[in-house]
C-alpha cells in the first residue's frame, strides 16, 4: 500500500511538472509593447530568481515578486497597479500580452533573453546633445486636446533620460537614446506604457507621444532654458459661495467618513484626490505616507478619495487595498467613486472645487477648517531639483500650519 501511494505522489509530481513551463532564465531581457503597427515600446528587465525579476525605466527599479507559472504560460503581475503580462515561454522567449481588464486593453508583448539594449539604433551616433530644458506644446493643433509640458533631459553619449513634466503632473521615469537626428524615450510601469519619438534640431523638436495602443497625439518643442510651467498652486480653488471643503464617502469596512469626524476636527488636514491607477499619485502616496508616519504623533491628519476605473465597488476596494498594503499606506482611502475616472465626473462629487484637473490634487486644510491651498498635479522624483523643492515647500507649509492655533 505504501508503495503504491509512493508512487502516486511521484506522479503527481511529474504530472505537475509537466504542466509548468521552465522558470524564466536569469539574467537581463529585452521587452517590446507593440503600440502601432510599425512602432514598438521597448524596456528591459532582469531576472533574479525563479519567483522575482526587476524592470528598469532610468533611476526607477520596479520590484516584481508576484510570478506564477502554469502550462506553458507565465503571468508576471506588477506591485500596486492591475496590469499584468501574460506570455507563454518557448526557448528563452516570451510572447503574449499585457492586459489591463477594468479597462478592456491588451497590447502585444514579446522578450527576448540576453538583450540588454532598450532602442536598438541605426545610426550609432547623436547629431544633437538635448540635455537641458524644452518648452513644448502637446497635441498643438487642438483646442480641445491641447496642453504644456516642460521637457527636462540629460545625454550622455546616446543614452537619454529624463521626462516631461505638465501642470498635472510629469510623465515619470524616461530612459532612451539619441539615434542620429531621432530621440527615442519610453517608460513601462505596469500602469502606462509610454513611448516618445521626435526630430530634433539644435533648438527643437517635432514628434509623436503614444500611450499604449489606445491613444497617440503629436507634440512640438523648443529650447527654453528659464520655461516654466504655470504655479500648481493656482490652477485649482474653491468657487465663489463656498467657504470650507466637504466629503463623505465610504471606507473599506462601509464606514461612512467625512471631514467632520472627530479624528479630523482641529488638525491640519490633507486630503489626496488620487486613483489607484495612477502612477503620479503612486508617487504622492509614497512620499505622504512617509511623511505621515513619521509625524504620528502631531496634530496631522491626511485622507485620500479615491477615483476609480474598476467596473465594481469590490474590485475597487481591492485596488485601494494592494496599494495600501504595498506601500504601508496607515491615513484613510475612501472609495469617491468606481465605474469611471473621469474628471468631470469627479468635480461633480466636489462641487465646491472649480473643476478636478488632475490626479492627484491636494487640498491643505489648517485647524480651524479653512482651504489654505490648493496643489493640483505632483511633481515625483523623476522631475530631481523640482521634486526636492516640493518636497521642502510642503514641508514648511505643514508646519506653518502646525505652529498655528
Amino acid at each position: 500500500m505504501r508503495k503504491v501511494l509512493l508512487l502516486s505522489l511521484i506522479c503527481l509530481c511529474l504530472s505537475c511538472n509537466i504542466n509548468q513551463p521552465d522558470p524564466l532564465l536569469e539574467g537581463v531581457w529585452r521587452a517590446e509593447l507593440q503600440v502601432t503597427d510599425t512602432e514598438i515600446l521597448p524596456f528591459n528587465f532582469e531576472v533574479t530568481s525563479r519567483d522575482a525579476l526587476k524592470i528598469f525605466n532610468a533611476d526607477e527599479v520596479i520590484m516584481v515578486t508576484d510570478i506564477s507559472y502554469s502550462n506553458d504560460t507565465v503571468v508576471l503581475k506588477t506591485p500596486v497597479f492591475e496590469g499584468y503580462i501574460e506570455a507563454v515561454v518557448e526557448n528563452g522567449k516570451l510572447s503574449g500580452n499585457f492586459i489591463k481588464e477594468n479597462e478592456d486593453r491588451i497590447l502585444p508583448f514579446k522578450a527576448e533573453f540576453g538583450n540588454a539594449k532598450r532602442f536598438e539604433t541605426k545610426e550609432g551616433v547623436s547629431s544633437n546633445d538635448i540635455s537641458g530644458n524644452w518648452e513644448a506644446v502637446f497635441s498643438p493643433n487642438s483646442e480641445a486636446d491641447r496642453y504644456i509640458a516642460k521637457g527636462i533631459f540629460e545625454q550622455d553619449g546616446l543614452t537619454v533620460t529624463g521626462t516631461f513634466r505638465t501642470t498635472t503632473g510629469d510623465y515619470r521615469y524616461l530612459e532612451g537614446v539619441m539615434d542620429g537626428d531621432i530621440m527615442k524615450l519610453s517608460t513601462f510601469d505596469g500602469a502606462h506604457a509610454f513611448l516618445f519619438t521626435a526630430k530634433v534640431t539644435d533648438s527643437t523638436m517635432s514628434g509623436m507621444f503614444y500611450s499604449g495602443n489606445h491613444w497617440q497625439e503629436p507634440f512640438v518643442a523648443k529650447r527654453n532654458e528659464s520655461y516654466e510651467l504655470p504655479d500648481a498652486n493656482n490652477l485649482t480653488f474653491l468657487k465663489e459661495g463656498y467657504e470650507v471643503f466637504e466629503f463623505s464617502f465610504p471606507d473599506a469596512e462601509g464606514n461612512v467618513v467625512s471631514l467632520t469626524d472627530n479624528r479630523f476636527k482641529n488638525k491640519v488636514v490633507v486630503v489626496q484626490i488620487m486613483g489607484t491607477w495612477c502612477p503620479n499619485c503612486l508617487d504622492e502616496s509614497k512620499y505622504y505616507s512617509e511623511f505621515y508616519d513619521i509625524n504620528a504623533e502631531k496634530d496631522l491628519e491626511f485622507v485620500a478619495l479615491a477615483f476609480e476605473y474598476a467596473k465594481s465597488e469590490e474590485k475597487a476596494f481591492q485596488s485601494i487595498k494592494r496599494l495600501k498594503d504595498g506601500i504601508g499606506i496607515q491615513y484613510p482611502i475612501l472609495l469617491a467613486q468606481y465605474g469611471s475616472s473621469d474628471k468631470a465626473e469627479a468635480q461633480q462629487k466636489l462641487p465646491m472645487l472649480n473643476h478636478v484637473l488632475s490626479y492627484p490634487t491636494s487640498i491643505f486644510i489648517d485647524k480651524k477648517g479653512k482651504v489654505r491651498k490648493i496643489h493640483t498635479g505632483f511633481n515625483g522624483p523623476a522631475t530631481g531639483e523640482k521634486y526636492i523643492r516640493f518636497q521642502n515647500e510642503f514641508e514648511s507649509f505643514i508646519n506653518q500650519l502646525l505652529d498655528e492655533n
